[in-house]
């Protein structure tokens, strides 16, 4: 079995969804790897990773309209907030969503769904450098 790490630094501007799909499926096709399991974990506690529909950006907005509505930037509940409005809110943004996955890889390729691409979501209202470990393995 081969296994192969790689760690990514990825820019956002702003709070929301990049896809990041082909960046990771890439680092897969050049591992040579045909068979196996890919794992992505971002080392952040406030920006994630999520899984979900890649054809329709709505899917992406309603998501964020949906965090907004329920996770509110500057609540006085919070006592976090050395960073700023939307430090906290970013923090329990995370922990709703996920920090890492891991994805089958079937013939050299990301086995997702047809509809299915892996985002990076940005949960500050800045701009941010991320790290992703991406651990490949498999044959």
């Amino acid at each position: 079995m081969a296994i192969v790490q790689k760690t990514l630094s990825i820019t956002t501007h702003q709070r929301g969804t990049q896809n990041i799909t082909s960046i990771i499926d890439d680092l897969v096709k050049n591992a040579g790897i045909q068979t196996g399991l890919c794992h992505v974990f971002i080392q952040h506690t406030s920006a994630s990773l999520i899984i979900t529909e890649n054809a329709d950006p709505t899917v992406c907005s309603d998501i964020e309209t949906w965090m907004q509505h329920h996770i509110l930037d500057a609540d006085p509940k919070y006592r976090h907030d050395y960073e700023g409005d939307d430090d906290m809110s970013g923090h329990l943004r995370t922990i709703m969503t996920d920090t890492s996955h891991s994805i089958p890889i079937t013939n050299g390729r990301l086995n997702l769904g047809i509809w299915q691409g892996l985002f990076l979501y940005e949960h500050r209202t800045g701009s941010f450098e991320r790290t992703l470990v991406v651990t490949i393995q498999g044959e």
